[in-house]
Parts: C-alpha cells; structure tokens; sequence
C-alpha cells in the first residue's frame, strides 16, 4: 500500500518543517493529549507543492545557519499522546529528517517513472537526461 502521488509529493514538501521542529522545539507531540493531532497538508497542485517545499527548505537552511553545536546536541523528545516516543539530540532528528526525505524521493521517482515523466539525475545522469551519455 502507498500514499497517492499527491500525498507523497505534498509530504516531501512538508518534510524540511519537521528540521525546522527539531531545531526550534525542545519536543513536538503530533497528537496532544485534548487538542488536534496532526493533520497533512493536502495540496493539488505541483506549483503549490514546490512553493511550499522552498519555503520549508529556506526555513530550515536558514535555521541551520544559526544553530551552534551545542544546540545540535540538546535532546529533542517527540511524543504521542502525551508519551515520549523517543529522545534524541537534534542533530540526529535533522539527520532523520534527510533520511525520511532522501527515503520518499525514491518512492516518488517510481510513481513518476511510471507516469512517464522524465527523471532528473539523482546521483549522475539519469535515463532521461539528454547529455549525449545514454
């Protein structure tokens, strides 16, 4: 089972916030005890998408810049419900965040391949890229 390829799209482009939370928050509960839990952003279109991708990208790049490497190695603790998931230094948060980003990249180049729309080079030139190599 996968997300559509809206859903998918618009989580990459939500996912450089979640930096921006480990950076900015000591500890983020995506489902607060009485309150709302977290609801996904649901875009339509890929203008919409990117916007909202390079606007949570400069955010996070931005806040990178400012961060000493002490505040890299303060915990971060993301919580359910109230509980603690897990605590980790947020230097390792941000490092999970490229992680799930990179992870959902490639899951979107499938959808995309099987769309027919041609990949850009990910590591080198693709299949597609018309730099006289293929």
């Amino acid at each position: 089972k996968s997300m559509t390829l809206s859903r998918l799209a618009t989580h990459l482009a939500e996912l450089p916030s979640w930096g921006v939370s480990a950076l900015t928050l000591d500890e983020l509960d995506v489902n607060p005890p009485g309150g709302a839990g977290f609801v996904p952003t649901q875009l339509q279109s890929v203008s919409a998408m990117l916007e909202l991708f390079d606007a949570n990208l400069a955010e996070l790049v931005e806040i990178l810049g400012g961060t000493s490497d002490e505040a890299f190695m303060e915990p971060w603790t993301l919580k359910a419900r109230g509980e603690a998931v897990f605590t980790l230094p947020r230097v390792t948060m941000v490092r999970n965040t490229l992680n799930h980003i990179i992870h959902h990249r490639g899951q979107l180049t499938v959808f995309l391949r099987l769309c027919d729309v041609p990949l850009p080079g990910t590591y080198g030139p693709s299949a597609d890229d018309t730099m006289g190599l293929g």
